[in-house]
């Protein structure tokens, strides 16, 4: 029993020190011991219900119901019973869980962080590794193949970071695998000399000199079954590292990653439906804007989000304060009730700026700057909240008096080298001559607000200059024409050439108001006719604050219009524009887009990923089976071709043996000879002959002077005879009936265990290790 424990107590360490191999994806070291204490109630469940006798075929089931109990004790929360025995509700929630954790895979970015969805998941698929770990240990009794699960956490890093795996941390598991491999042979010696039998059998000690193929082989054998299991997983699990925008960049988001956004934004401007977003109620009369998401970053063809890592202090319960906001600046708070229809992201719509956010389900965070929220686990569809939204009031006065950009970052200045000569003259006329970069501001948005511009979603798509790029912005600046992602990425550029820091806000304008009034406040819904994008601008000490240059779409604040007094005014817009025109309320498809149809596509890609996920457990599963075939394979070949098949029909006869769990392999071939005579199925005379001729070939080959006798009996041959049929190799032949008589010995569950996870392979492994081992070991 003390071996037994010895080696759990290795097994665990393995598996907790390969854990830690996830360190570069996840936040914090919390998860980590959540991990180890999950792995620990397995595998010492599993030691503990091997003490009480347990039968060996049971206990990883029970393992199993372990780890369900842990799971219920962790997650199951006030939905078990005692808080351990799951319930119905139990299992409802860790579905919600499982599905959680999809997304946040899905959605975040490295370090991720680990949510109640994430600790989940790495829970279970601890678990879950070390029951299978404890199997190959201890019932199959093959430790070397433990390298499979452990090694799964340690690749997984390399597909998804460019390091990989911490060095040391890789060094750490290699120790705590050969550990266990030592472990395992002096507990198997122990037994031995137990039960007074390790005088009986020759001990084999392993060559001083193991041959480079035999290690080649196992290291290459080991190295491909970790990377096959990784790249199984990997593509079977979406990679924590490709997701930035809206989602996982499929059909059901509006953004895809390292595409525009204005793209997909025009695209869904120009669907002929409408469907609703969402609706709220304000009970000051606000009517602000939505924003979903800021794009900061210009690359001459592409406005893109600057990618962060969520950060896990960032809770929607206290969120920052605006950027560059002075304490001299009017400000006041309003609450804003929002109930979410159709849409469906990973950002959720708040204005610029809030304060906090009420009522969420899953877990949001707040980015630095942009105060945009996103979630890591979940998405709007369904969700209600109150948003208190700060109103930030500044009077002209201090728009002029701000001074340059001294605290805002740099890159909301940078633009591209070659401005094309449109572009700098446009800036250079509008603002050259202004006093102030207030009054810049102002000027360009009033230039693109003129009767020479006019909106059109079909323009840019007919005259080829879609987008929000260099070339796209000239090309917009000629024919003037175009919808608000050309307005805001025109005015976003003339005033970065300008001086003035910028940005462009993705969201929603602030809708229409209905009949319907909830406690005397009038509800306003919100479709997909407003969706819109419009530019940002950043004075000092007053921070950031939006303007509208699309003509006809959402409403125009007060300071930003020609000759605006000193009176103060509220920064973002009060109330809807009454004259866009029908163009200025563009539809979406129901199929695509923030006001898309409601079909998740997670969900919906939910039987591909299980079906993945379960052809990556049957690669697992038969991997060992599928190494011992190509071994079988390649030993006939030899013999077939004449090369050694002394040698290779013996080793055959041996791994067989092992598989099969017959003592003696290891002995040499007169003793094991001997060992098998005493068999049952080898009493035939037939069986017992062709075992004979085996051992008399080996020992020829192995011993005797000169070229390697073969078995051949006679003059038989496997030469064509006289007919011009080649004969079967009479080695194969007496192989053959050793083998059958070998299978007709054992019983049928010692063939399925030799079948999915032959012994054999795993002594190879651990000789070609250089550890020496004894008979059995």
């Amino acid at each position: 029993m003390r071996g037994r424990l010895a080696l759990t107590t290795a097994s665990f360490v393995l598996m907790v020190v390969a854990t830690m191999s996830l360190g570069p994806l996840i936040a914090d070291g919390g998860w980590w011991w959540l991990c180890a204490f999950v792995s620990a109630g397995v595998f010492f469940g599993g030691a503990g219900l091997r003490a009480l006798r347990v039968p060996s075929a049971l206990v990883p089931v029970l393992e199993g119901v372990v780890l369900l109990l842990l799971l219920t004790l962790l997650f199951g929360g006030s939905t078990s019973i005692a808080f351990i025995v799951p319930t119905p509700d139990t299992f409802a929630a860790f579905g919600e869980l499982f599905t959680g954790s999809q997304r946040t895979i899905a959605q975040q970015t490295v370090p991720a962080v680990a949510v109640p969805a994430l600790t989940f998941a790495l829970a279970l698929g601890v678990g879950l590794l070390s029951i299978l770990l404890d199997v190959l240990v201890q019932i199959a009794r093959v430790p070397a193949l433990a390298a499979i699960p452990a090694f799964v956490p340690v690749v997984i890093p390399g597909f998804l970071v460019e390091a990989g795996a911490d060095i040391p941390v890789l060094v750490a598991t290699a120790a705590a695998y050969l550990l266990l491999l030592r472990v395992d042979v002096r507990v198997l010696r122990r037994a031995r000399i137990d039960r007074g039998d390790d005088e009986d059998v020759a001990t084999v000690s392993a060559p001083k000199r193991v041959p480079v193929a035999s290690t080649l082989g196992a290291s290459l054998g080991v190295a491909a079954t970790g990377l096959v299991v990784a790249s199984l997983l990997t593509a079977s699990t979406p990679s924590i590292s490709t997701s930035l925008l809206l989602g996982n960049g499929s059909q059901g988001a509006l953004f895809a990653r390292g595409v525009s956004p204005f793209l997909d934004l025009g695209r869904d401007l120009r669907r002929p439906e409408a469907r609703p977003a969402f609706r709220y109620l304000a009970q000051d009369g606000d009517r602000p804007y939505f924003t979903l998401l800021t794009l900061d970053s210009f690359e001459g063809d592409v406005w893109s989000v600057t990618e962060t890592p969520v950060d896990g202090d960032n809770t929607v319960d206290a969120m920052g304060a605006p950027e560059g906001l002075g304490a001299e600046v009017a400000t006041s708070e309003h609450p804003i009730d929002v109930l979410v229809n159709e849409v469906r992201t990973t950002w959720l719509p708040v204005p610029y700026p809030s304060t906090r956010i009420e009522g969420l389900s899953g877990s949001w965070y707040w980015d630095d700057g942009p105060l945009t929220v996103r979630s890591v686990d979940t998405n709007t569809a369904g969700q209600r909240y109150e948003v208190t939204r700060l109103e930030v009031e500044p009077t002209v006065e201090q728009l002029r008096d701000a001074g340059g950009p001294r605290s805002v970052d740099p890159r909301f200045l940078e633009l591209p080298d070659a401005v094309p000569p449109i572009i700098s003259d446009t800036a250079v006329r509008l603002a050259g001559s202004a006093a102030t970069p207030y009054d810049a501001a102002v000027a360009i948005q009033a230039y693109l607000r003129s009767p020479e511009f006019e909106y059109s979603t079909e323009a840019p798509v007919a005259d080829g200059y879609d987008g929000g790029g260099f070339e796209v912005i000239a090309a917009f600046l000629e024919a003037k024409s175009g919808y608000c992602v050309h307005f805001a990425s025109t005015m976003a550029v003339l005033a970065r050439e300008a001086g003035i820091p910028s940005r462009i806000s993705v969201g929603y304008t602030s809708g229409t108001p209905t009949p319907e009034r909830v406690d005397g406040v009038q509800r306003v819904e919100v479709d997909s006719h407003d969706l819109h994008a419009w530019p940002e601008l950043y004075f000092e000490g007053v921070g950031w604050i939006p303007f509208e240059p699309t003509p006809g779409r959402g409403s125009v604040p007060e300071y930003s219009r020609p000759g605006a007094g000193q009176a103060q005014t509220s920064v973002l817009p009060a109330a809807p524009s009454t004259t866009a025109p029908s163009t200025g309320r563009p539809e979406l498809d129901p199929d695509r887009g923030l006001a898309g149809g409601a079909t998740d596509p997670l969900q919906s890609q939910a039987p591909l990923r299980a079906g993945m996920l379960l052809v990556a457990v049957l690669a697992l599963l038969l991997m060992p089976a599928g190494l011992r075939v190509l071994q079988r394979a390649m030993r006939r070949r030899r013999i077939r071709q004449r090369r050694g098949a002394a040698n290779a029909a013996w080793d055959e006869l041996r791994a067989q043996a092992a598989d099969l769990g017959v003592g003696g392999a290891d002995a040499t071939p007169r003793a094991f000879a001997a060992y098998l005579a005493s068999r049952p199925a080898f009493h035939d005379a037939e069986v017992l002959a062709a075992l004979l001729r085996l051992r008399d070939a080996v020992e020829r080959a192995r011993y005797g002077p000169g070229v390697e006798a073969t078995g051949d009996r006679g003059d038989q041959s496997a030469a064509a005879p006289a007919g011009g049929v080649p004969r079967a190799d009479p080695a194969l032949l007496d192989l053959d009936v050793a083998l059958r008589a070998l299978i007709r010995d054992a019983s049928a569950r010692d063939r399925l265990i030799a079948a999915l996870l032959p012994k054999s392979l795993a002594d190879r492994v651990r000789r070609a290790s250089g550890v020496r081992t004894a008979d059995g070991a």
